[in-house]
């Protein structure tokens, strides 16, 4: 069977080699445009005269457009129109476009823009969450609130309480690629239009509307694009949108890209976060009641920031039953970059929220940060049918538990001999006696393995053994401090926006046995494509080398959603399946008429397919169907079943199952300096019963480097004026290959997924991203052996961050 093996990357070789073509590398009609846009110097007010008539008549230019010159929609946002591809008079942001030049050469483009002469009306910026909250500059009209129990009196009555904050800075997505589109003008009025997007449905929507035609009348392609991370979901609208409307205009082809410094000063990036936290726990750690209020700067749009902001919402719990919780957020208008989404989509800032807390708590109790965690674990399953063991499970033979069935047979409480206290004594259950198992959102948790997956990673890590090596580093060592730290993660797949999830395919098997597969997907390097040609060659019992996957095309399989919230592999993985489901089963019902024979004596497997006591070759068997008029072409839809979900009301069930993951980082630090390395990681992660083991591993570790990244090196800086100062590599300190661990082991649960997705795997792109957390919790813990005090580290733990948390432990 395809499924399950550790094939290489679809187009590893074409990547090392410099073969991949992306859209900058399409080969250019005569006469292509390029284009680029203006932008403005201020962050906040309003434009009292453009003047440009120097970016009219520099070298190269055929055209400058201003919001006047647009024909249909000025908006490029994907959510509530409130972002003008032009500023049609109001500045928002220090880099907002205000005009679009088109000349022969992208660099004529880019030096003309330059020579804009604009004349403003300053107003002051709306920078910080101060800001903000005193102007009440707000998408919502007020903060979204998420309640579960008596949170006020549980606070009161804990025998133990205490308060703190977290901040976070966003993060660049700095992807290798930047953004590009290309739009070649058809007959009719048509377009197509080649864009770096991971949501090539959306782009044909703006581009339409942008053109005032339907969307029909325009196509999307993309093949490839060099990484996305979230950056690509709805930050191409603009590029695209522009090049659309200018080769409209002109019956040209139009051709925008980003430099590196135009992407970073244009485009969004991860939400930052403040949380502020109000806790009450006993004893042992146990959380009793907890209030968190978060406040994120959303930029100068809305953009994705409702839902983003949501999921921090949702993942406040991570891991830990909360019996009592109060969840509220804020959602702030400033004179930004509109901050958009980005792999996790909010998930990270809500965990990180919580493991703070976790942190916390262990330090004022003087307890094992492990141990805090693990006794406010959910509780575990006593049993999950299809959850153990391994192995690659066929959908159509395999039973599927609703959530009621999972819940009937056994949410129990662990503890000593019933799910894996025993590390810590047994002395405790995971959750208290009348607790139910459920989220703050209410949406029961049925599948929770992270006991074993606890136990099995400390002890390969030998967590226990290193943690005393450590103290005993540390007490000899006054200078260099060593720290040691866990944590899991519980993710929710699927889209928080419910009829975001589904998925379309388009299969056709040809006369000789080659397969021609297209589904909705985007590939960005995660190995999404060769995935889903291995789920198409199992079900035809065939190699994978016999499937060809063809670009994503707006025109071949329509209205598909982004790429995103690790639903690719899930959503087209199944959508695939069932087309190549409907022509399998066709010739199948062919040949067992003409052989005489039951459908069920019909076998494909080997590249061979077997009928009652004759065996033909794949090829043979479509050639047969063919020459008795079978259909071999079929198109497949998928919608994930089961979810629903009030945002309002923040009640439902989001999510259709969830991933687990944990890790442990070690790492060490200079007191002297805050310079800091990491030492050694574990990583355990649940990738089900994984569809490519060498694909999987490979996303957990990308995930994990740019989870540390963004909580250790990434810092994003504005001044007091709007202007963004870390908008280059030489400013914006991303991981290096010399960052990575010395000691990096990485490892599969070896479990299936008990909720029936496509051969019962799990989404594997952003539930790795948190693994990170432990790296940033390691360096608190070495800050806390410099003195008594909690070091209150916040993020990015940089190594002036550092220091000052190595000040403030020492008092």
């Amino acid at each position: 069977m395809s499924v399950a093996k550790p094939l290489p990357h679809d187009a590893a070789r074409l990547h090392v080699t410099g073969q991949a073509r992306y859209v900058d590398d399409i080969p250019l009609p005569q006469g292509t445009l390029h284009l680029a846009f203006g932008v403005s110097r201020i962050a906040r007010g309003q434009i009292k005269a453009m003047t440009l008539e120097e970016v009219k008549t520099a070298p190269g230019v055929v055209a400058v457009l201003t919001a006047d010159d647009l024909p249909f929609a000025n908006d490029v946002s994907p959510s509530v129109h409130d972002e003008p591809l032009l500023s049609d008079g109001p500045v928002h942001y220090m880099g907002q476009p205000l005009f679009v030049v088109a000349a022969t050469s992208h660099r004529a483009a880019r030096m003309a823009a330059r020579l804009g002469n604009i004349t403003y009306i300053e107003e002051t910026p709306i920078l910080t969450i101060e800001d903000a909250l005193a102007a009440d500059a707000r998408f919502e009209d007020g903060p979204r609130v998420y309640e579960k129990g008596r949170v006020d009196a549980a606070l009161t009555q804990a025998p133990h309480r205490l308060q703190g904050r977290i901040e976070m800075g966003g993060q660049e997505h700095f992807y290798l690629e930047g953004q590009a589109a290309l739009a070649l003008p058809q007959e009719g009025g048509d377009m197509v239009v080649q864009s770096s997007t991971q949501h090539p449905t959306e782009i044909q929507h703006k581009v339409a509307e942008a053109l005032g035609v339907p969307m029909h009348a325009v196509r999307v392609e993309i093949r490839r694009m060099g990484g996305g991370f979230g950056g690509k979901e709805s930050q191409g609208n603009a590029l695209a949108v522009a090049c659309a409307v200018v080769a409209a205009q002109s019956g040209r082809p139009c051709k925008m890209r980003y430099d590196r410094d135009d992407d970073m000063i244009i485009t969004g990036k991860r939400h930052d976060f403040r949380i502020d936290y109000d806790v009450g726990y006993d004893a042992q750690g146990r959380i009793l009641g907890i209030d968190f209020t978060h406040y994120t700067r959303c930029g100068w749009a809305q953009d994705l920031s409702l839902p983003v902001a949501d999921r921090a919402m949702l993942h406040a719990d991570n891991a830990y039953l909360l019996p009592a919780a109060r969840i509220t957020s804020h959602r702030l208008r400033t004179n930004m970059q509109s901050a958009t989404a980005f792999r996790g989509f909010g998930g990270p800032q809500g965990m990180l929220g919580i493991e703070r807390v976790m942190d916390h708590v262990a330090h004022a109790l003087g307890r094992d940060g492990a141990e805090v965690r693990r006794i406010n674990y959910y509780a575990a399953m006593t049993e999950s049918a299809d959850a153990s063991g391994g192995g690659i499970f066929d959908p159509k033979k395999q039973p599927t538990l609703s959530t009621e069935d999972l819940a009937s047979r056994g949410a129990v409480r662990a503890s000593s001999g019933s799910g894996g206290s025993a590390r810590f004594g047994g002395a405790y259950s995971a959750v208290p006696e009348d607790a139910e198992n459920t989220t703050p959102y209410s949406m029961p948790v049925t599948d929770f393995i992270l006991h074993e997956m606890t136990d099995q990673l400390l002890d390969t890590a030998d967590y226990d053994r290193r943690k005393a090596d450590l103290a005993r580093w540390n007490a000899q060592n006054e200078t260099l401090k060593k720290g040691i730290a866990f944590s899991p993660v519980k993710f929710g797949i699927s889209f928080t926006l419910t009829h975001l999830n589904q998925a379309g395919a388009l299969v056709h098997v040809y006369q000789d046995g080659s397969i021609h597969l297209n589904h909705g997907g985007t590939e960005m390097g995660q190995g999404l494509f060769q995935k889903v040609a291995q789920v198409a060659a199992a079900r035809f019992g065939v190699n994978v080398a016999a499937v060809k996957i063809t670009a994503t095309d707006t025109g071949k399989v329509p209205n598909t959603s982004a790429t995103a919230a690790s639903s690719g592999s899930d959503l087209n993985g199944m959508a695939v399946q069932a087309a190549c489901s409907t022509i399998r089963d066709r010739i199948a019902a062919c040949l067992a008429e003409l052989h005489g024979c039951s459908v069920e004596e019909v076998v494909f497997d080997g590249g061979d397919v077997r009928v009652g006591g004759v065996q033909m070759s794949f090829a043979k068997a479509v050639q047969t169907a063919y020459e008795n008029r079978v259909s071999l072409s079929a198109t497949g839809f998928y919608k994930t079943p089961d979810v629903a979900w009030d945002r309002i009301a923040g009640k439902g069930r989001p999510f259709f199952y969830f991933a687990y993951g944990a890790a442990v980082s070690e790492v060490v630090i200079d007191t002297r300096t805050g310079e800091n390395r990491l030492l050694r990681v574990d990583l355990l992660h649940d990738a089900g019963a994984s569809l490519n083991p060498a694909l999987d591993i490979g996303q957990i570790e990308g995930g994990f480097v740019q989870g540390a990244g963004w909580l250790t090196t990434e810092e994003l800086v504005w001044d007091d004026t709007g202007r963004l100062r870390t908008h280059a590599p030489s400013t914006y300190k991303i991981p290096a290959c010399s960052d990575r661990p010395a000691v990096f082991n990485v490892a599969l649960w070896n479990a299936a997924n008990p909720a029936r997705t496509v051969y019962r795997s799990k989404a594997v792109g952003e539930p790795p991203f948190m693994l990170g957390i432990s790296a940033h919790l390691a360096l608190a813990d070495a800050c806390s052996a410099c003195g008594p005090h909690f070091p209150d580290l916040q993020a990015p733990a940089t190594a002036e961050e550092v220091l000052r948390a190595v000040g403030r432990a020492r008092g």
